[in-house]
């Protein structure tokens, strides 16, 4: 950092001051909604055996020490609390909550930080659309608190007290490329390579001799897609093919999709969310899927934690999930730009 423009100094520290104190409101505003709709609020360690398993998500690894002389073992800094919460679905804690630290290395933007805040819950017996009716409330509550009228990013606006736009991926890719996504996996857990490459050039995207189907599938999206999403009124975009949802059901309407969504304000993606996969083998299958791919592509794999398998398979009821970056709800609501401005410290 340059000298003189530290953070900390307090001329550089006062242009986030009325940031913060909005900050403030919300995570109490947050605190609120939760307590309202009585979910208990966790606490979980931030030190696992297993981070997170998302092929793309790198994680920071620490040793933890025996005091008694035993060897150290390799330990990380979670990705998110979600193994751990769904132990907790598993005890018997049917509506949870928790406002956690979590750590992605290797990711570091305007909207990105390598340690941020995520709200993170979970419903037993509950489903995505009460998800979504969460997320929608939530946003509005915080909002609310901070005493604005809409969220705004780059110069655009999006007004969460109007309906939102709910819009399946399938839509979304008709609407915005003419194009049929699910056509290109015939095989919904197995999708075309070379059928979904022809779309994208058709439609001028610039495709690599290494990529993938989901490669291809997120450059098709970052590029034709999420401009559009969240202008005017957030959007929740739903019903992902079912092969890019390690962690969620498939939909019993449509075996091709799965009960996954994410929520966008002024294009920002806010949350991801789940109807939670409860089969302990399929899991199993899945993140071994998930760590062959890391393999190939970082030339690494992160563990299984044996203990959430256990779990699965001991009954965890059937349940929705969701994460939601709290860190960029309030930079959405404050009107900041960067994340960096709404923090109390960043990562120095």
């Amino acid at each position: 950092m340059t000298a003189g423009k530290e953070w900390w100094r307090p001329e550089q520290f006062a242009s986030r001051r009325d940031n913060l104190v909005k900050r403030q409101k919300i995570m109490a505003a947050t605190r609120a909604f939760f307590a309202q709709a009585d979910f208990a609020e966790v606490e979980t360690p931030c030190l696992q055996i297993s981070p997170g398993l998302e092929p793309y998500l790198k994680a920071f690894a620490t040793q933890l020490e025996d005091p008694w002389g035993n060897p150290s073992a390799q330990f990380y800094l979670h990705t998110s609390p979600e193994f751990t919460m769904k132990k907790l679905l598993v005890a018997g804690v049917e509506r949870l909550y928790q406002i956690a630290r979590v750590f992605r290395n290797g990711e570091r933007s305007d909207t990105h930080h390598p340690e941020f805040t995520m709200v993170e819950w979970y419903r037993a017996g509950g489903t995505i659309t009460q998800l979504m009716d969460d997320t929608e409330a939530l946003v509005r509550a915080a909002t609310t608190a901070a005493g604005a009228t809409h969220l705004s990013h780059g110069g655009r606006i999006a007004d969460p007290f109007l309906n939102w736009r709910r819009l399946s991926v399938a839509d979304a890719f008709f609407d915005y490329c003419d194009m049929d996504v699910l056509a290109t996996a015939p095989d919904p857990w197995n999708p075309d390579l070379a059928l979904i490459t022809r779309e994208a050039k058709r439609l001028g995207i610039s495709i690599s001799a290494s990529d993938r189907w989901d490669d291809v599938f997120f450059k098709i999206m970052l590029d034709r897609i999420e401009p559009h999403l969240g202008f005017g009124v957030p959007t929740i975009l739903h019903s992902y093919p079912v092969s890019m949802a390690a962690l969620a059901r498939p939909s019993p309407a449509d075996p091709r999709v799965a009960e996954r969504f994410e929520a966008y304000g002024c294009g920002v993606e806010l949350c991801n969310a789940f109807g939670e996969l409860t089969d302990a083998a399929e899991q199993r299958r899945r993140f071994e899927a998930d760590m062959d791919l890391k393999q190939a592509i970082y030339g690494e794999r992160y563990p299984i934690d044996e203990d959430f398998l256990a779990a699965l398979e001991a009954g965890m009821p059937d349940s929705a999930g969701i994460a939601l970056g709290l860190d960029r709800l309030i930079m959405l609501v404050t009107g900041a730009e960067t994340l960096d401005e709404i923090l109390w410290a960043p990562v120095a």
